[in-house]
């Protein structure tokens, strides 16, 4: 039984052998190698469109001249429906938070929400933040509960979906978290990949939300369209907010080829084109967690809604190691605070590999 959370510490003591300082600079792709079948890393491998490859190829051409990012922030800022000086382009989310950390050096109060990407609070942490966690219960699906959210708080992290949880919390309690003198920060680098019935877009997202204050929005565009290696991404919010953050990027921090993917991937072609991949996402995501809800001991965390599924199984450290020798990469979960060795995300693929990666994982676990 996990111990519960309580309004008083406002966090949920993870079980006896959780380590107590996870390591926040792990990531996915450290557990991929040759040989093995990537299920570690959430970003889509599929042929580029020539709507995106075309563009990026052409400014190949254009390098001699330093970027300039107005089309690409009016492309992206038209999409969300806010002006551009709402938009800062980025070099991936990950700048993002770094710009953060470095540009919010008055706050005092800092929380983040776990499990999550466990950048934010290392770059917090890099700029010599003391850092707060409230730690979600796995034993009532990761929820979030804004009321446990401490009300000092002048800064909030949250990732929606949540890696590695996958968990969709409801735009109404993220919002609930917005009040003046807050800085709210929701990551949505996997927005993009949700999908619910009769509710076209990305439910959930807060990205056009100009009524909240302090609303800062984190955006990808390297899931989906297979850009991590490209480095962009984009923040949404208060025009002041943004100018402090601007103050501390580097000149230039995005590249030209960079700048051409985000103006593609801002029109309403690719928007229709992201639309379709998240609905194909969903039923493959439904297909693994029915395979993986099969098999025995293996619990699936929550209700998964974006491109991986975190599942609890007694020994998943082994598992994954037995896994890894027989051609199969995951994603560990102990460094992960709030999470522990009998952890693991698994990303979401096409149905074969699916079928083909679970008959490995019955095998592994009836031996």
């Amino acid at each position: 039984m996990h111990a519960p959370l309580t309004p008083a510490t406002h966090r949920w003591h993870p079980p006896a052998g959780t380590p107590a300082e996870p390591d926040l600079t792990h990531h996915g792709d450290a557990e991929v190698g040759v040989g093995l079948v990537d299920l570690a890393v959430n970003v889509r491998r599929a042929p580029m469109p020539s709507w995106l490859a075309e563009p990026i190829t052409a400014s190949l051409a254009d390098l001699a001249a330093y970027p300039d990012p107005g089309p690409a922030r009016a492309a992206v800022a038209a999409r969300h429906g806010r002006p551009p000086a709402e938009v800062l382009l980025t070099a991936g989310a990950a700048e993002g938070f770094v710009l953060l950390a470095q540009a919010l050096r008055g706050i005092h109060r800092p929380v983040v929400v776990h499990p999550q990407f466990t950048e934010p609070e290392a770059a917090l942490r890099a700029a010599g933040h003391q850092v707060r966690r409230v730690l979600l219960d796995p034993a009532d699906g990761f929820r979030l509960h804004p009321e446990r959210i401490p009300a000092d708080a002048d800064l909030v992290m949250i990732g929606n979906p949540t890696n590695p949880t996958s968990v969709l919390h409801p735009a109404a309690d993220l919002a609930a978290l917005a009040r003046p003198g807050r800085v709210l920060v929701i990551d949505e680098a996997f927005a993009d990949t949700t999908a619910a019935p009769g509710r076209p877009g990305e439910p959930e997202s807060l990205a056009a939300r100009r009524d909240l204050p302090g609303l800062l929005v984190v955006r990808s565009l390297t899931k989906t369209w297979g850009l991590a290696g490209l480095r962009i991404g984009y923040l949404l919010g208060e025009a002041a907010l943004l100018q402090r953050l601007a103050a501390v990027q580097p000149l230039w921090a995005v590249s030209t080829p960079a700048l051409a993917a985000a103006t593609a991937c801002a029109a309403p072609t690719a928007v229709r084109a992201e639309r379709a991949i998240a609905a194909q996402l969903t039923a493959d995501r439904e297909h693994l967690v029915t395979r993986l809800s099969a098999l025995p001991g293996v619990r699936v965390a929550g209700r998964p809604a974006s491109a991986f599924v975190l599942i609890h199984r007694p020994g998943a450290e082994r598992i994954r190691a037995e896994l890894r020798e027989r051609g199969w990469a995951v994603r560990r979960g102990d460094t992960f605070p709030g999470l522990g060795p009998d952890w693991l995300r698994i990303a979401v693929r096409d149905r074969a590999c699916t079928d083909a990666f679970t008959e490995v994982l019955a095998e592994i676990l009836e031996a």
